[in-house]
């Protein structure tokens, strides 16, 4: 059956202001959201000030995706929610297949590309250290202990650098002199150190920072898959793009269709029924 909406009002930022605050919804569209685009807590929806009215518009759908999962589920901050009560099913691989593959088209950056790649990037530099300090030492192993660095390193002051980048060493008793070392700086300060130890300051260097990435994109991982976000992404997605999303998600499109026409998603109905101009099926 076809569900036709027909617009009544142009989509713009003071249309949709004045309908979340029809709903007593606290809308402010002059804030910095806390350095993000939109920001949603309990009956208030921020959107950042910097934004163009395009996507101010999209945050603004997004961010309302928010709040009506906050009326159907309140525990949603707290954990991230679920697709079992989003989409009121218990088919939930298939779904959130699809909505990842309609976040990685709404958010390039969901595909995490760039760290991704520093992190191969850290990798492959890790292994060619590796390789260069084998040269020297053949058993060397970097899960094991580096005996001959161990030795060498004790009466060195780049001792510092093995467990951190930088250091800034305070030396003197009555006239304190200062003197920072950094692992960028290796081969200057350090400069009778045999080749194959400074590599390996550097290789612990570049370890910390595979750690480092590892843990950024874990977390955002964590971010982009939780229920409550491929949701409201879905949402903004259909919003603007219902057939294209159909076409990608279209278990999850027809779930949702039929989910919103029964008015279980509250007031989102009145918005796609106000503001949205194509026909949705």
């Amino acid at each position: 059956m076809k569900m036709v909406y027909n617009r009544t009002k142009p989509l713009t930022i003071k249309n949709l202001t004045d309908f979340f605050r029809s709903l007593n919804i606290e809308i402010k569209t002059n804030t910095k959201a806390r350095g993000n685009q939109g920001l949603y807590q309990k009956n208030r929806i921020d959107i950042a000030k910097s934004l163009k009215e395009d996507k101010a518009i999209e945050v603004m759908v997004h961010e309302f995706a928010h709040h009506i999962h906050y009326k159907i589920d309140k525990d949603f901050t707290k954990n991230g929610g679920s697709i079992e009560t989003l989409f009121n099913t218990e088919n939930i691989a298939e779904i959130k297949s699809e909505l990842i593959n309609v976040t990685n088209l709404i958010d390039k950056n969901s595909k995490l590309q760039i760290l991704n790649e520093a992190k191969a990037n850290v990798s492959k530099t890790i292994k060619s250290m590796q390789s260069s300090i084998k040269k020297e030492y053949p058993a060397f192993l970097r899960s094991k202990k580096f005996i001959e660095f161990e030795k060498y390193i004790k009466k060195s002051d780049a001792k510092y650098l093995v467990n951190y980048d930088a250091v800034k060493l305070v030396q003197g008793f009555l006239f304190k002199k200062q003197r920072l070392l950094t692992v960028k700086n290796l081969d200057n300060d350090f400069p009778d150190m045999p080749k194959a130890f400074k590599t390996y300051i550097k290789l612990r260097s570049m370890k910390r920072k595979q750690s480092k990435l590892a843990r950024r994109i874990n977390s955002l991982n964590k971010y982009y898959q939780k229920p409550t976000e491929l949701f409201a992404r879905f949402v903004q997605g259909y919003f603007f793009t219902p057939q294209t999303i159909e076409t990608i998600a279209p278990v999850t499109s027809k779930q949702f269709i039929k989910l919103l026409k029964s008015g279980y998603y509250k007031e989102m109905k009145d918005l796609f029924e106000i503001f949205r101009e194509s026909e949705l099926y």
